[in-house]
């Protein structure tokens, strides 16, 4: 059973921080391009930021770069993301994803292997 379960999510004032992780199981994680996506209300879900299984390469949305940092513990199966100086635009569900092989760019959202259920974060003004 593939599960992709997300944790680390909660309400932070602007300006904070908050570490996501996303633990991985039922899938060889280490062959997969992992994604981080998230959903606001009322809007579409959008690419927050991706790294490759070798973690040779990331990406970034312009929305978070500079702000953000993706990394991977491939022994731990783990995914996580590390944002700072929070914004209240940054309030969504964050979800992981994973798409086979080392794909360095944005997939259409039908050709991800995975996705996990998400985690609220909620920034203050």
């Amino acid at each position: 059973q593939v599960l992709l379960v997300e944790s680390g999510g909660g309400l932070v004032q602007a300006g904070g921080s908050l570490r996501l992780s996303c633990a991985a199981s039922g899938f060889a994680f280490s062959r997969y391009t992992m994604y981080w996506l998230r959903q606001a209300p009322g809007k579409e879900r959008e690419f927050v930021a991706a790294i490759t299984p070798s973690v040779v390469n990331t990406k970034y949305a312009d929305s978070v770069k500079g702000r953000s940092s993706i990394s991977r513990d491939n022994a731990k199966n783990t995914v996580y993301l590390q944002m700072n100086n929070l914004k209240p635009e940054d309030t969504a569900v964050y979800h992981c994803a994973a798409r086979w092989g080392s794909v360095f760019g944005w997939p259409n959202i039908d050709e991800l292997n995975y996705s996990g259920h998400g985690t609220q974060v909620t920034v203050s003004s």
